[in-house]
């Protein structure tokens, strides 16, 4: 153990602690004698009792060693080595076996060197009865078992916090070294201070240096931008800025940010145009830091920086999401690795993955380790407490009650619970010093990363003088910048649409950047106000499409306004602002001399700034002190409110406002304060939404092949991008085929192709492989595949889910086929690609030309929903068709309605009707009365829908409703703001609803006589089923080439014509299509 005497042992301290992790000299950390030599300045040094270095000797046997090496540490730490001794007496007052082992041995050659000593406690949990859990602790970190022995466990109960009076009984017999401890704390009087900011020089006269990039950079924004107000007020409102960031001591921070964005942009890596209250900053908009002018938006640099608060200046900066990396990489090169380190963040054991954690060392069956996990309720991301989850799931307590074994589990990980579990690093914030970090700041090495971090986190780098810049990677960015390079990729420009005509006018040099299109596009307002926004940033959810619908927005203030309405507590104004909008409720006047503050948010107090302005100009207070006021507000700091009043009163009368208007206005500011949002991040960030929106109305095909590669092993997502493509834009979709996909999406003629890399366990540098083999020559047959490609580097499994999800149908439409001979497949091209490898080739011939080609697999295709159900497991939904499809006839025979039709017939009153789907999936939860509901997600031909089920119907339905299951509902449909509401009164299996909706008769249309034969067995086969119901005459249909026409012949009887039995007659070989008459 080391402490710190003075401000040299702290330096030298963090030096060691840095040495630990990142000067690794094994898979443990650990630091060398030498290193200890060169730092051991100003640091005491304990021994580390048994298990130290002298102890560990000791206790091998090696005693002429542990003296060598006591002399070294005693040479290294002159009068500051201490003989450090512990004892934790088992049962009887033994000591462990470790102690036994090196007492003696410490305490003599202590004496012997005349070295002190000194008692220590090797403390590891609160209370002794915390052993236990502190041992499942330890077997979850050692992936051990707790009813096994194993040697890395050497703790006892002992092993607890005790009081002075128990360590002084311990140590009756030496109390020398008890008294050495009072002394240690004595010599350890050191204490770190806060330091100032501290930031590397980024030019010999930062002021001068920033004032001359500010006023030039205004000179080339003004020159291309249209003005929000006259040149003069941008001149004096950058003036002001500057004098304020001067005299703050800030001209550096100012330089640092812009350096790394300016290097971003002219490297093309999308940057984002601003997020929080930094977009608030002319300057910043000067430097290109931001990309919003603030003068446009009426946006306040105190929100950002105010010259009454002393803090520093904090730009959170949003880099495309894939280059991130390449502008933290940059900024190492410019001010040297050693000066830069990501910041440290701590995960905390949370209660389900402790009794995940706990079960699995106390080996409980895993089903039931999961199932008591899913018992714990989540509060909105997180889980609640083990203890509150007892109180509020009856079975929970049950399960405890009932089994020694559970009760033991939840014992322990109440214990465990909100522990430190690992470390990891910040996901954007990073850190640049004036010299090496370690002489700041202790350093740590995350093993997935080549970067250190600092062993402090966030809050205590900022009092070592660290200064955060946050590196964001916003998945936004790289969608916008995947749709322009799908449409520059395709021969086009941004202001140009498929047909070739012109979207807007561009400015001179800049056709296509995203950041000069216009703000007034009537198809974007319109895409707004229809809600047509799946995928659209920030309004994509339903609540927000609701609010758009209402809202209509025809201007970019009131996609503003929205980012900062929808969130708790403001959302309750949203109805407000969309009445007086469009014209259905007058605006309310809150004082004559504050209207014009709350004109463009329909009389609503919805911006902090506002708060800010309204104080500024009916008291009479600077914005620096307005800005004090609403974070004391905000906060709901009582004293400071209670100074504020009487002189927002006092400065309100000066403006002829009467005392009782003034105290409604500051009750009204302090309620708004604490909802306000930042106008400078909602502005930000509904430029980004307003940019994708664009995007979306005007480049739909590419916009959602950008926002699909961006979540392309997200399934649930893609399925739902799938149908706003078919269904929603009416893009047709080419499935995934190894000759027309690429390894992510792409568009071609209009058309949206599906990714290769998308598909399930395939991987997408294995399907890069698939295009390089491809080129641009298509496959004409598989074992022109298998010559072309080598299927073993691509692996089995993935060419399975290639199969499965028809990508060789262009190559053998037989699916099951193709998947049953794959591995003869890959054989064959491993042969080919071995003896290309080896040169094994003639001096005229082809690698592979000797090789006879495999025998496929003789198999009969699987059946229509064979073929679907395989193509789901692949792509994760169904693409090429749905499994009610055959169904759909007779479902309309028995007045089960499609999901559009239901949101038809329900658009003027409540209805209640019945409605088919496959099942997506289902989620629990509880009511505030303990009562168990679900959502089902469903889908039909028509499209995707949620269903809730209330408790009664959930119990009845709950084995119908598993993933991949058809089922009809009873449900009662409502339309609430052009949204439908689904709430299931029953649920059936659809075969039982269809058993007896068989149709009238079936056609069936045959193109190979040879397949009447199959076609009689298999009709001849389901008449012999009993249980089918539903029969109906049969018609053959002939149409074979040799025929002078279409030949048709009834079968005579009466069959089954059950949608089953339609699905499996398609199926077979030579029969064309079926169909009901």
């Amino acid at each position: 153990m080391l402490l710190a005497q003075n401000e040299a042992g702290y330096g030298n301290l963090m030096k060691l602690n840095s040495c630990l992790y990142v000067d690794k000299h094994g898979a443990l950390p650990q630091v060398t004698l030498e290193e200890l030599d060169r730092h051991s300045d100003g640091l005491i040094c304990l021994t580390g009792g048994p298990d130290g270095p002298v102890g560990r000797l000791l206790q091998a046997g090696q005693r002429p060693k542990a003296e060598a090496l006591m002399a070294r540490l005693a040479a290294s730490f002159p009068t500051r080595l201490y003989v450090e001794l512990q004892r934790h007496p088992g049962e009887g007052g033994q000591p462990t076996e470790a102690e036994a082992a090196t007492e003696r041995g410490h305490v003599e050659m202590a004496y012997a060197m005349d070295l002190p000593l000194v008692a220590t406690n090797d403390v590891y949990f609160p209370k002794t009865e915390m052993y236990e859990a502190h041992d499942a602790l330890i077997c979850i970190a050692e992936g051990a078992y707790v009813d096994q022995a194993d040697p890395r466990r050497r703790l006892t109960p002992q092993h607890y916090f005790k009081t002075p009076e128990e360590m002084a009984a311990l140590f009756a017999d030496l109390p020398e070294a008890l008294d050495n401890t009072i002394e240690i704390a004595r010599r350890c009087a050191f204490k770190a201070d806060r330091r100032k900011p501290i930031l590397p020089r980024f030019a010999e006269d930062e002021v001068e240096e920033l004032r001359r990039q500010a006023k030039e950079g205004l000179v080339a924004r003004l020159a291309v931008i249209p003005h929000a107000a006259p040149v003069e007020d941008y001149e004096k409102r950058l003036d002001f800025e500057l004098g304020i960031i001067e005299s703050m001591g800030f001209p550096g921070y100012f330089l640092i940010v812009a350096d790394f964005i300016k290097w971003a942009k002219e490297h093309d890596i999308p940057v984002g145009p601003g997020r929080g209250s930094g977009a608030g900053s002319l300057v910043a908009y000067a430097l290109t830091i931001t990309d919003l002018d603030p003068l446009r938006y009426s946006l306040l640099f105190e929100r950002f920086l105010n010259p009454e608060r002393v803090s520093m200046p904090d730009f959170d900066i949003d880099f495309c999401m894939d280059r991130r990396e390449e502008v933290i990489e940059y900024v190492q090169r410019k001010y040297g690795r050693e000066k830069v380190a990501q910041i440290i963040t701590f995960g905390a054991l949370l209660s389900k993955a402790a009794v995940r954690d706990v079960g699995r060392v106390l080996q409980m069956p895993y089903g039931q380790v999961d199932k008591l996990s899913k018992l714990i309720p989540v509060e909105g991301v997180k889980p609640v407490s083990i203890t509150k989850a007892l109180e509020e799931e009856p079975r929970l307590r049950e399960a405890a009650r009932s089994e020694e074994v559970v009760d033991r589990l939840l014992t322990y990980g109440q214990q465990v619970e909100g522990l430190l579990r690992n470390a990891s690093t910040h996901a954007a914030g990073v850190v640049i010093g004036d010299r090496p970090l370690d002489e700041l700041v202790p350093l740590y090495q995350d093993p997935r990363s080549d970067m250190p971090a600092t062993q402090f986190n966030m809050k205590w780098v900022e009092q070592a003088g660290l200064v955060k810049f946050d590196f964001l990677g916003l998945k936004t960015l790289t969608v916008i910048q995947n749709a322009i390079d799908l449409i520059l990729g395709g021969g086009r420009n941004l202001h140009e649409a498929a047909d070739g005509t012109r979207i807007y006018d561009p400015a001179e040099g800049a056709e296509n950047e995203i950041g000069h299109i216009p703000l007034d596009d009537e198809a974007t307002y319109e895409l707004y106000a229809s809600a047509k926004t799946v995928a659209v940033f920030q309004v994509e959810s339903s609540g927000m499409m609701d609010a758009l619908r209402r809202m209509k927005p025809t201007c970019i203030e009131d996609i503003v306004a929205l980012v900062a309405l929808y969130r708790p507590g403001p959302m309750e104004n949203i109805p407000t602002y969309c009445e007086v909008k469009n014209g259905l409720k007058a605006r309310a006047s809150v004082h004559p001399l504050i209207d014009h503050i709350l004109e463009e948010t329909q009389g609503i107090i919805v911006y902090q700034e506002q708060v800010m302005q309204i104080a500024q100009v009916m008291a009479g207070y600077s914005l620096g002190g307005a800005d004090l006021l609403r974070r004391a507000m905000g906060k709901k700091i009582k004293e400071a409110m209670d100074a504020e009043r009487p002189k927002f009163e006092k400065g309100a009368a000066e403006n002829g406002v009467d005392a009782k208007k003034a105290s409604e206005v500051f009750d009204l500011l302090e309620k708004f304060a604490n909802y306000g949002f930042n106008k400078s991040h909602a502005a930000a960030y509904a430029v980004v939404s307003y940019q994708t929106a664009w995007l979306k109305a005007n480049h739909p095909v590419e916009f959602m092949a950008g926002v699909m590669n961006c979540d392309l092993h997200l399934t649930e997502k893609l399925a739902v991008y799938a149908e706003e493509v078919r269904r929603g834009l009416k893009i047709e979709i080419v499935p995934p085929c190894v000759n027309r996909s690429g390894a992510m999406f792409g568009v071609a003629e209009g058309r949206l192709v599906y990714a290769l890399g998308a598909l399930k366990n395939v991987g997408v540098e294995a399907m890069k492989l698939i295009v390089q083999g491809r080129g641009d020559k298509p496959f004409a047959t598989l074992f022109d595949f298998a010559r072309r490609v080598d299927m073993k580097q691509i692996g089995k499994r993935p060419l399975e889910m290639l199969a499965r999800a028809g990508a060789f149908d262009e190559l053998d439409p037989n699916r099951r086929r193709v998947f049953d001979s794959l591995d003869a497949l890959v054989a064959y091209s491993a042969a080919i690609h071995d003896q290309r490898g080896s040169a094994q080739v003639s001096l005229f011939g082809e690698a592979g030309a000797d090789l006879p080609e495999p025998r496929l697999s003789p198999v009969v295709d699987w059946l229509p929903n064979e073929r679907l159900a395989e193509e789901q497991k692949a792509v994760g939904f169904y693409l090429s068709g749905h499994p009610l499809d055959d169904y759909m006839a007779a479902l309309k025979r028995k007045k089960v309605m499609t999901k559009t039709e239901v949101e038809e017939a329900a658009k003027s009153n409540a209805i209640v009707a019945r409605m088919a789907g496959a099942v997506a999936g289902r989620q629990e939860r509880k009511s505030a009365k303990g009562n168990r509901f679900a959502f089902a997600q469903l889908s039909d031909p028509t499209g995707l829908f949620e269903v809730t089920l209330f408790s009664d119907v959930l119990e009845a339905a709950r084995d119908h409703l598993e993933a991949g299951m058809n089922v009809v509902l009873q449900v009662e449909a409502t339309m609430e703001n052009d949204q439908l509401k689904l709430l299931a009164r029953s649920v059936q299996p659809v075969d039982t609803v269809v058993a007896d909706a068989g149709a009238a008769g079936l056609k069936i249309f045959v193109e190979d006589p040879s397949a009447v034969a199959a076609v009689s067995g298999l009709l001849d086969r389901a008449k012999g089923e009993t249980g089918l119901r539903g029969r109906g005459p049969v018609q053959l249909c002939l149409m074979a080439p040799d025929l002078p026409g279409e030949v048709e012949m009834g079968l005579g009887e009466s069959y089954p014509v059950t949608p089953q039995i339609k699905g499996a007659l398609k199926s077979l070989p030579g029969v064309l299509t079926v169909e009901d008459f």
